[in-house]
């Protein structure tokens, strides 16, 4: 079943992560923190000779601060790119080495997340509770997900994924988020308790019918960053981790390859892509191929869930044919003249709260005096075509209210205000956005949201 979790383990991410780079450095590993990758380099002939930091120090108009500081160059025969879900690098290799050529565009969910303490006596150790549906429609992707987490205080992390391909430019997923928690099934879990977390980030769900290229001369691409997530199963990381541990053998194997004659200064491990399709996570992602597109149908919600049970769990992924996603995300929104806006319920401020209180748990921080890292393509699209048709649906489907449009001082209309402070690195906006006009690039290293165990 896709939500078979009996004998997992329930641990939380952030805090892994941080055991693990400790056992990374013991081996020997260097690891940077608070520097940012914000270049790739590249060699005379194409290849990929490896990545720069960004420059640090830098006031908001580009001259230098009196803390300026040049960024670092790092080289190497081959770089792995692992940069979690629509990483800025990966976009521009993508385009430098037409990775994505033979495949789908990526299709994407955002992800919600809140950590609580609840009452002992509501407390459960290791019981995992998912839901689909509902407060969303039939024909909007979504589903929630709750942890009794066991670290010997009455913890829980609770969330919602709603996938980026809904039509409704009405929809805002915080508040929908928001919403779930006052279901009478799940609500008296948050009544007495602290929030004392939250956070967002976008996730792939495109599954194998959008992964791209997975190698190019100089480097290739792991985890998040191009897609390995088991979407019914809502789970990545060990595919993630696996795909890294094959890349690791598969360059070893190109560097210490005494035959190779590369044509390329940078080296392309071609092997790992071989390495991947031979493994057991290209076997759980055929798998579970149809099951994200089944739910695009008429039927929605139902069709979908009828389609994984019977060909994806029944039949364990053995159908002869691919069902396909049907475009990119942000082509899937309607004109707001064709649809109903959505009035939410206000905040109670004991189980659901506003977007700035919440915004505020992240610990998210951003020098205002340093060039902007939500950039526009064409400063006069967002009104020009966002608001006039879509309603402006950036200041709905930010998890961190970053967009607003606001009154010009002259009274003759609106523009766009960036709030760029608030930005927690959730990518949503560079993925949403119909007019594919918002850039996201990388701020000063270490700047962001300061998630802790997340």
């Amino acid at each position: 079943m896709p939500t078979y979790n009996h004998g997992n383990y329930i641990v939380r991410l952030g805090n892994f992560v941080k055991w693990l780079g400790t056992q990374a450095e013991e081996l020997g590993v260097e690891i940077y923190p608070g520097y940012a990758a914000s270049e790739v380099l590249y060699h005379e002939d194409g290849s990929v000779k490896g990545i720069a930091t960004n420059d640090v120090g830098i006031h908001k108009d580009g001259s230098p601060k009196e803390n300026f500081e040049r960024g670092m160059e790092l080289h190497a025969k081959v770089t792995i790119f692992s940069e979690g879900c629509h990483g800025h690098l990966a976009k521009q290799l993508y385009h430098q080495f037409n990775l994505r050529k033979n495949c789908e565009p990526q299709s994407y969910g955002i992800g919600l997340k809140e950590l609580w303490e609840i009452e002992p006596e509501r407390h459960r150790p290791g019981r995992i509770e998912h839901t689909v549906g509902w407060p969303l429609d039939k024909n909007t992707y979504a589903g929630t997900f709750l942890y009794h987490l066991d670290e010997g205080s009455p913890m829980i992390a609770v969330g919602m994924v709603i996938g980026l391909d809904y039509s409704n430019p009405y929809i805002n997923p915080f508040q929908e988020f928001q919403r779930f928690k006052h279901h009478p099934s799940v609500v008296d879990m948050f009544r007495g308790g602290k929030r004392i977390g939250y956070g967002a980030r976008a996730l792939n769900e495109g599954g194998m019918q959008s992964l791209p290229k997975l190698t190019f001369p100089g480097g290739c691409l792991i985890g998040c960053s191009p897609g390995f997530m088991n979407v019914p199963k809502i789970k990545g990381t060990h595919n993630a981790m696996k795909s890294g541990m094959i890349a690791a053998e598969s360059v070893f194997e190109t560097i210490f390859d005494e035959n190779l004659n590369s044509p390329t200064q940078g080296l392309n491990p071609e092997s790992y892509e071989q390495n991947i399709r031979d493994s057991w996570v290209w076997k759980e992602l055929n798998m579970v191929r149809n099951s994200r597109p089944s739910f695009n149908t008429a039927l929605g919600l139902y069709g979908g869930i009828l389609y994984t049970g019977i060909f994806t769990w029944i039949m364990r992924g053995k159908e002869p044919w691919t069902l396909h996603h049907g475009g990119a995300d942000y082509t899937k929104l309607k004109p707001a003249s064709e649809c109903k806006p959505i009035e939410y319920p206000k905040p109670d401020d004991k189980v659901s709260f506003d977007i700035l209180t919440s915004v505020a748990l992240t610990g998210t921080n951003h020098n205002h005096d340093q060039p902007a890292h939500l950039t526009l393509l064409n400063d006069d699209v967002p009104v020009a075509n966002n608001l006039t048709n879509y309603d402006g649906p950036e200041q709905r489907f930010c998890p961190a209210g970053v967009y607003e449009f606001v009154d010009l001082e002259s009274g003759d209309g609106k523009r766009l205000q960036i709030n760029a402070q608030n930005c927690i690195h959730c990518k949503t906006c560079d993925i949403k956005d119909p007019s594919q006009n918002i850039n996201w690039v990388c701020p000063q290293g270490g700047q962001g949201p300061a998630y802790n165990g997340m």
